[in-house]
């Protein structure tokens, strides 16, 4: 967990929820001081990544929200925004589905009510359901051999030291089971329900998740607010500056429509 107080009293509390295949640190890094300078901040490593939760249990994200939940219990804080990018978008829904009390409002980055629509879509996610149980019926030191030679090899060429050890710490069974578990997710059943005042960061370049996704969600939602930028999925990082500003207008936008 990485926890930045609050700046001044009366300083909205934020809860980063990260993406699939990153760390909190790997996805928020490029904003976390900015976003500090306006909020408390936390930010948690989802079951499997980085230092995340171990379990033989099946990878949930109803789990990732209700551990989001317990999390804020345990540090005593009753009133929190959930800011969830990419696979944090599904985290963020389920915790003020499954715990709206302490869900204040939402800020959505990158994000969508579901993930796949098409056949292919559905096939590519159905694969990952075979390797995520392939990997619980390998050794560990298998995975992390398999690991090394087919993912990091193929991400050291771009990433640098510090990213490659953030993912060296993930449990790659978990890891698939969570991709299977997004491929699964729809809100789209409830999230017209959505009653907490939501802003949403839509990156219009996106080849992850659809432009027309995520303005459905958005769409979707009651009375959301929606920003855009021009940029891809790794926006947060590329675009770090104005993900932030975006992220603190969103936030904003949030409590001014709450009080």
């Amino acid at each position: 967990m990485r926890e930045i107080p609050a700046p001044h009293p009366g300083a909205s509390t934020v809860l980063l929820l990260h993406g699939w295949t990153a760390t909190a640190d790997l996805n928020w890094f490029a904003v976390y001081e900015t976003l500090g300078r306006h909020h408390r901040v936390i930010a948690l490593d989802h079951r499997g990544h980085g230092r995340g939760i171990r379990t033989r249990k099946p990878f949930r994200l109803a789990d990732c929200a209700d551990d989001a939940a317990a999390l804020m219990n345990e540090l005593g804080i009753e009133n929190v925004i959930p800011v969830g990018y990419s696979m944090g978008g599904p985290v963020a829904l389920l915790m003020w589905k499954r715990h709206r009390e302490l869900v204040d409002g939402l800020v959505l980055c990158a994000t969508a009510a579901s993930f796949a629509h098409s056949r292919a879509e559905r096939m590519a996610f159905l694969g990952l359901t075979g390797m995520s149980a392939l990997a619980r019926l390998t050794p560990e030191t298998t995975r992390a051999n398999i690991t090394e030679k087919v993912y990091l090899r193929r991400k050291a060429a771009k990433w640098g030291p510090w990213a490659i050890s953030q993912i060296e710490l993930h449990d790659w069974r978990m890891v698939l089971e969570a991709g299977h578990a997004i491929g699964s997710f729809s809100a789209l059943d409830w999230v017209g329900q959505i009653d907490v005042p939501t802003s949403h960061v839509v990156t219009l370049r996106d080849p992850v998740i659809p432009v027309h996704r995520q303005l459905d969600l958005f769409a979707a939602i009651p009375d959301a607010r929606a920003s855009r930028i021009d940029g891809e999925h790794d926006a947060i990082v590329a675009h770090a500056p104005r993900m932030a500003d975006l992220i603190i207008d969103g936030v904003r936008s949030v409590t001014e429509r709450r009080s």
